[in-house]
């Protein structure tokens, strides 16, 4: 009997600050049906609460934080949105005070213990399309599709300077490009799991990409992964 792939799949999309991910991984999962699922922006509720409560930048502290709080990612009609204890704080997280600490905390193993464990209980029955630092590194290492988005140092910047202004932030290009430098200094150097390139990811460089074009290259994967999921299916491989 022929078959045809049914079962839904994990697409995990890592890569730096700036390099596309957001963007491009709620077009993949609208145009997959999925659930899309922005980590980082749960690692921002964490550390806008901590803001919010004056809660000291310290591991034991901060692990008894990210215990006591409620994080829900909801797709609405209007977008992705991220509630912290029942509350939308979606534009919140996205201040420059978050953006400030949101590595600091990120880099705490009692806060990403939590997180991760988090995410693969939302994504553990697939049809989800994940973005992150360690998506396919560490939170789903046997995703069936990952995906590694990068961009030259000078288009991130160009992109997170558009991004913030359209937010009205006033920050300067020599601001956003302190923060991401640093950020991406504090990523992959962290102990506990830094930012770095599965063996088994795709890379895919957004320099000179539209985000369509991304979304494309993703989807060709996914296309790709199912045709030869199908193929072994139906040959009695799996």
């Amino acid at each position: 009997m022929n078959k045809t792939m049914s079962k839904p799949i994990i697409v995990a999309i890592d890569g730096p600050a700036g390099a596309g991910k957001s963007t491009t991984a709620r077009r993949v999962a609208e145009r997959l049906g999925y659930v899309y699922i922005d980590t980082g922006a749960m690692y921002r509720a964490v550390a806008h609460a901590a803001l919010q409560r004056h809660i000291p930048l310290e591991e034991g502290a901060m692990k008894g934080l990210v215990d006591t709080i409620s994080i829900d990612m909801r797709n609405t009609p209007s977008g992705p949105r991220t509630y912290l204890d029942g509350v939308d704080v979606t534009d919140e997280i996205r201040s420059a005070a978050v953006t400030n600490i949101v590595s600091t905390v990120a880099a705490m193993s009692g806060v990403r213990r939590s997180l991760v464990a988090l995410q693969r209980h939302i994504g553990h029955a697939g049809g989800v399309v994940m973005d992150g630092r360690d998506i396919g590194s560490v939170v789903f290492p046997h995703a069936e599709v990952k995906v590694f988005l990068i961009a030259d140092l000078d288009e991130r910047i160009r992109r997170r300077t558009t991004e913030q202004r359209e937010r009205g932030l006033a920050l300067s290009e020599d601001d956003i490009r302190s923060q991401i430098v640093d950020r991406d200094r504090l990523d992959s150097q962290r102990a506990d799991s830094p930012l770095t390139k599965p063996d088994d990811a795709t890379v895919i460089d957004t320099t000179r990409l539209t985000i369509d074009e991304q979304v494309e290259k993703i989807l060709d994967l996914v296309t790709t992964y199912r045709k030869t999921y199908d193929l072994i299916s139906n040959f009695g491989g799996l």
